[in-house]
């Protein structure tokens, strides 16, 4: 124990008198004396955890939560990228890492496999969607975090897992099994389909920003035409894409807007680092109508693109508000393999408007109001606003995001039913083709499994009868919040019947994704989809579309 306190206090002396012998160099924003003083209380502070506390100190653990919690007090997305979190790294940069290709989640701190990559590892050996995982290499991961069970999947390519999981029977019964994984390269599809979805109307999905995902897109593009000499139009869908690679995102919008045009300029406090990206090549097609569907999950790059499309009037965009992520991060090394990730600057597109959301709560971007948002103008002259994310031109409400849907999906009941179900079904023979018929029998499990949940409304509500009684108000009597109160659980009562075809595309969609993987997942997507809907409607509309950008019908 004392020799790594000797080792562990002399690398913070080390490090001390490098960071102090640098900053009397640059003496940064005239900041020497604040930014040594603090080095040295960091220092010493330590020394004397290190020397005096009653346990045992791990001086990597001690250390990666004191720069986390540096790094967390600036912004959600600088970050520090510790030599354990690279495969994280090269999977949002190149679309690949060494691991065993399985995504996993956590549900009443137990985690479970939620999906299994077509051809992987995890698929070979065995490992399937619903197992619920004990122990990796013999270490139990209860009570562990995702990252956590991911560092213990994470290895060399070739190198073996054992992973020991907990398997669902035919009989209802969990049978517990262990399988031994090679890990390999796990390269991602950043296209995972692309095809004629109907009358002459093309579709694309990309789910991230990864290396040639704009080379990718083109390739997609251009079979599409191949494929029909009359194509109409296509959709391009970014839903829950968070984004990746800034130049994808130039690349992408350079297949439909031509050479030499502005995509997106970075500012911020170096004014000798802002940069203006503009696309670089003659376009594949400036005329095809398209149509971008974006959602909540809809982020950074993916806003770039849906948002300079915008602005040029080149695309309708569908769907809801995007994330809000108008920032800009670089990586730095900072030695013994790990990278810092520095929000160093914002993103403006084309029209001069950020779309940065302006605050966040628990990490995560509040709306900001329509009233408190800037106008810009798009070429055309329609007027978009800024932060916040990119608003849509034709709004399309998503049942999933509240309510009874949302509880479904964050109570895990459709996965477990789905788990259930594929058991006991053999695979279908086409996506086409098959469609989901036992709502009753969905019905029933979740009795069986007492589900309940809580409408918004019903919080509200709440809220109301608090404040009513608190203020003594008359604005909302007794009996008219009963009324309310009266009327919710009508509607509660009716919920099932009410979303009744929006639960069972969201089943089919998960049972799909079991079969056929994240290929079929998209393919599935194509059916009973809202936003799928009012993109083929508006793409086989020339006026509208026309007219909602402002365009000429010559």
């Amino acid at each position: 124990m004392k020799n790594r306190k000797i080792k562990s206090l002399g690398i913070l002396t080390v490090v001390f008198a490098l960071v102090t012998m640098a900053f009397t160099k640059t003496d940064v924003g005239g900041k020497y004396f604040e930014i040594s003083k603090n080095i040295e209380i960091f220092t010493s502070l330590y020394k004397e955890l290190n020397t005096n506390y009653v346990n045992e100190l791990d001086p990597s653990k001690l250390m990666r939560t004191g720069i986390e919690a540096m790094v967390t007090s600036l912004d959600p997305y600088t970050n520090y990228i510790s030599e354990s979190d690279i495969e994280g790294y090269r999977l949002v940069t190149e679309g690949k890492y060494n691991g065993v290709g399985a995504t996993f989640d956590k549900n009443d701190n137990e985690i479970i496999i939620t999906e299994i990559s077509d051809n992987s590892p995890a698929q070979k050996a065995g490992l399937s969607a619903g197992d619920i995982i004990q122990f990796v290499n013999n270490k139990p991961v209860k009570g562990k975090s995702v990252e956590e069970v991911g560092d213990l999947l994470h290895g060399t390519n070739g190198s073996v897992v054992e992973i020991s999981v907990m398997r669902l029977q035919k009989d209802g019964s969990m049978k517990p099994q262990k399988i031994k994984i090679t890990r390999g390269e796990i390269t991602e599809q950043n296209v995972p389909y692309s095809g004629i979805v109907a009358n002459h109307i093309g579709y694309i999905v990309l789910t991230t920003f990864t290396r040639e995902a704009g080379e990718h897109v083109r390739k997609a593009f251009l079979d599409l035409k191949k494929k029909d000499p009359e194509l109409q139009g296509v959709i391009f869908d970014l839903r829950n894409n968070g984004g990746g690679l800034l130049n994808e995102a130039v690349n992408i919008c350079n297949v439909w807007i031509g050479k030499d045009n502005l995509v997106v300029n970075t500012k911020g406090k170096v004014a000798d680092w802002n940069h203006a990206f503009r696309t670089t090549n003659p376009s594949d097609d400036e005329q095809i109508p398209i149509a971008v569907l974006v959602n909540k999950g809809s982020a950074s790059a993916s806003e770039i693109v849906s948002g300079t499309l915008q602005d040029y009037d080149r695309a309708v965009i569908i769907g809801q508000r995007s994330f809000g992520k108008g920032l800009v991060q670089n990586i730095y090394e900072i030695g013994y393999n790990a990278k810092v990730k520095i929000t160093t600057s914002k993103y403006y597109i084309p029209s001069g408007r950020c779309i940065q959301a302006v605050r966040y709560e628990n990490g995560k971007p509040v709306e900001l109001p329509d009233s408190l948002s800037a106008n810009f103008k798009t070429q055309n002259g329609r007027i978009v606003p800024d932060g916040g994310g990119i608003k849509p031109d034709i709004a399309i409400n998503d049942p999933t995001n509240y309510g009874l849907l949302k509880e479904l999906k964050e109570k895990f009941i459709i996965f477990n039913y789905v788990t259930e179900y594929v058991i006991k079904h053999d695979t279908a023979k086409s996506i086409d083709n098959f469609r989901f018929t036992d709502f009753d029998d969905f019905i029933a499990y979740t009795q069986k499994k007492k589900f309940t949940y809580t409408n918004e409304l019903e919080t509200l509500i709440g809220k109301l009868k608090t404040e009513a009684d608190k203020q003594k108000s008359d604005i909302a009597s007794a009996s008219e919040i009963a009324a309310l109160e009266a009327k919710l659980k009508a509607e509660k009562a009716n919920a099932f019947v009410k979303y009744k075809p929006a639960i069972i595309s969201q089943i089919e969609k998960e049972i799909i994704a079991r079969w056929f993987y994240e290929s079929g997942s998209a393919q599935i997507n194509l059916r009973n989809d809202d936003e799928i809907k009012a993109a083929l409607a508006v793409l086989s509309d020339k006026a509208r579309y026309n007219n909602i950008l402002k365009k000429s019908d010559k």
